[in-house]
């Protein structure tokens, strides 16, 4: 899950704005009637930059790169690594601490409850900055996925295309700020 590049494409919004940026993958459907008008707004837009992101010529490039196996998952291997280049050439201490700020205040969907506080506590969002620790992350994602971890070969994939995914973040990036940055 890539938090931190939901968090900055939103932080020119109000807190519950961007609250909902960053619970948007725990929210399912799309009637958001039970959420404040502003948390729904971010939901919306967290949906809207996915949307931006999937269909971005160099996701598509990328993800034709990853191992076949593993490319029904390459887009959550593809979105915790712009959150690693994000975290190491774009670090946002303030950014950080507002994000867990806006999330200790108020609980997260249940799909993300058990989550949130363990990010929070080892401080997962400045830690993408550690290729390892980013790898390791995506792992285990993939431990609790069905079947196997193919996660797995899609860290190994990603330390051995790091050049190229760091050429296509430096393209994509611009973009996305450009276009879907509050």
């Amino acid at each position: 899950m890539n938090f931190l590049a939901h968090g900055w494409l939103a932080r020119g919004g109000s807190d519950d704005f961007l609250y909902g940026n960053l619970i948007a993958d725990g929210v399912k459907g799309s009637d958001l009637q039970a959420w404040d008008t502003p948390v729904a707004a971010g939901i919306r837009h967290h949906r809207r930059v996915d949307a931006g992101v999937d269909q971005h010529p160099v996701v598509h490039q990328a993800r034709a790169r990853a191992p076949r196996d593993g490319r029904r998952y390459a887009g959550i291997a593809l979105d915790m690594v712009w959150d690693h280049f994000l975290a190491r050439d774009i670090a946002d201490p303030a950014l950080i601490e507002r994000c867990y700020r806006v999330l200790e205040q108020r609980p997260a969907p249940d799909r993300l409850a058990g989550m949130v506080p363990v990010m929070i506590a080892e401080d997962w969002l400045s830690r993408y900055a550690d290729l390892h620790f980013t790898c390791r992350a995506l792992q285990g994602i993939g431990n609790r996925l069905r079947g196997p971890n193919r996660m797995v070969e899609l860290a190994e994939w990603i330390e051995a295309d790091y050049a190229r995914l760091e050429r296509d973040f430096a393209e994509l990036w611009p973009a996305l700020t450009q276009t879907l940055a509050v």
